[in-house]
C-alpha cells in the first residue's frame, strides 16, 4: 500500500480494473444465483425476455465475469511484496549458510544429532519461513485467485507441516538447505511477473526463461541429488533407522512430486512459447481462476474475443505468469 503502489504508479502500471457491465437486475440474478456461463438455450430465453440480441447478453456476462478479476495494479503489488520477501530471505539464508559446515558437506547435517544446538540465526531463519508460509495459507483466500489453487494450498500445508516437523525433531540443518534451494527460483518468478505487469515484454520473456531453467535445475536436479540423497542415505548411514527418518522422507518425496508436476507445466509452456515465438504463461501458478472465461463463447458468436482485460489486452500475469496475447485461446 505504501511502497509497492507508488512504485507501480511510477512505472505506469494500469490502476483501473476492467470495464464494468451495465446494471441489469435480471442478468445479475442469473449471474449470481444460477450460472456465470449461460448456455445457448438460456441465452435465447434471456434475449426474448430483455429484448436484447444474444451477442449483447454474451458481452454483458463477459464483462461481468471480468469485474471480479483483480486489477493489474493489485497483482503488481502482491508480486512486489513476495519478490521483496524472497530476495531478503534468500540473501539471509546464503549469508547464514556460507558459515556453516553442512552447506559444504551434507553429512554434517547429522553430526551430533539429536543434540545439535539451536543457534539464534537458525532459529530466526526457521521462524521467518514458517511465519511466511502460515501467512500464505490464509492470505491465498483473499489474494489473486489462481487456477492451481488446490495444488498451492496442498503445497502450503505440506510446507508448514515439513517446517514444523523438522523443527520439533531438530532436523533443522537440512531444513535450512531446503529453504535456500527453494527461494532462489521464486525471486526470478516474481521479478518476471512484475516485468510483465509493466509491459516490458522482452525483459519478462528473458526472466521467464531464466526462471524455468533455475526452477528445473534446482528442483529436479539439485534437490534430489543433494537433499533427498542426504536424507535417504547419509542420514540412515549415520543414525540408522528411526521413525522420524521415514516421516521426513515421505514429506520430502511428496514435495518432489509437486516439483515434477510444476516442471512439466513450465516445460509445456516454454515449448509452446518457442513454437509461437512469444512467451505465454507459466502454468505453475498465478493464472487467475477466471482467465480462461473470455474465450468460453464460441468464436462465431463472439467476434470481440480479443477484448482487453484489466487494461492488458488479454495479457494478464500469472504466479505463474506471463500471458502473451495469444494464450487466451490456449487456455
Amino acid at each position: 500500500r505504501f511502497i509497492a503502489k507508488p512504485c507501480a504508479l511510477g512505472l505506469k502500471v494500469q490502476a483501473n480494473g476492467p470495464q464494468k457491465a451495465q446494471p441489469n437486475a435480471i442478468l445479475e440474478k442469473v449471474f449470481t444465483a444460477i450460472t456465470k456461463h449461460p448456455d445457448e438455450k438460456r441465452l435465447e430465453g434471456l434475449s426474448k425476455q430483455l429484448d436484447w440480441d444474444v451477442r449483447s447478453i454474451q458481452r454483458w456476462f463477459r464483462q461481468r465475469r471480468n469485474q471480479e478479476k483483480p486489477s493489474t495494479l493489485r497483482k503488481f503489488c502482491e508480486s512486489m511484496w513476495r519478490f521483496t520477501f524472497y530476495l531478503y530471505i534468500f540473501t539471509y539464508g546464503v549469508r547464514f549458510l556460507k558459515k556453516t559446515p553442512w552447506l559444504w558437506n551434507t553429512r554434517q547435517c547429522w553430526n551430533g544429532y539429536p543434540y545439535q544446538p539451536l543457534m539464534p540465526d537458525l532459529h530466526y531463519y526457521y521462524m521467518v519461513e514458517l511465519s511466511f508460509y502460515w501467512s500464505l495459507m490464509f492470505s491465498q483466500f483473499i489474494d489473486v485467485k489462481r487456477k492451481d489453487f488446490g495444488i498451492m494450498f496442498t503445497h502450503h500445508i505440506l510446507a508448514v507441516t515439513l517446517i514444523s516437523f523438522s523443527y520439533i525433531t531438530n532436523l533443522t540443518r537440512v531444513g535450512t538447505l531446503v529453504f535456500c534451494l527453494h527461494d532462489v527460483a521464486d525471486i526470478v518468478l516474481e521479478a518476471a511477473k512484475m516485468a510483465n505487469y509493466c509491459k516490458c515484454q522482452k525483459l519478462s520473456d528473458f526472466l521467464f526463461l531464466t526462471f524455468a531453467v533455475v526452477f528445473i535445475v534446482s528442483r529436479l536436479g539439485i534437490y534430489p541429488l543433494w537433499i533427498l540423497n542426504t536424507t535417504s542415505f547419509e542420514l540412515y548411514e549415520a543414525l540408522g533407522n528411526f521413525p522420524a527418518l521415514w516421516v521426513l522422507n515421505v514429506l520430502l518425496m511428496v514435495l518432489q512430486i509437486l516439483h515434477c508436476l510444476w516442471s512439466y507445466l513450465i516445460m509445456k509452456t516454454a515449448y509452446k512459447a518457442i513454437l509461437k515465438g512469444k512467451m505465454a504463461t507459466d502454468a505453475r501458478s498465478d493464472i487467475e481462476s477466471s482467465s480462461d472465461e473470455e474465450e468460453s463463447v464460441p468464436h462465431s458468436k463472439a467476434p470481440h474475443s480479443t477484448i482487453a482485460t484489466n487494461g492488458t489486452s488479454g495479457a494478464n500475469g500469472t504466479n505463474g505468469y506471463l500471458t502473451g496475447g495469444t494464450c487466451s485461446e490456449e487456455h
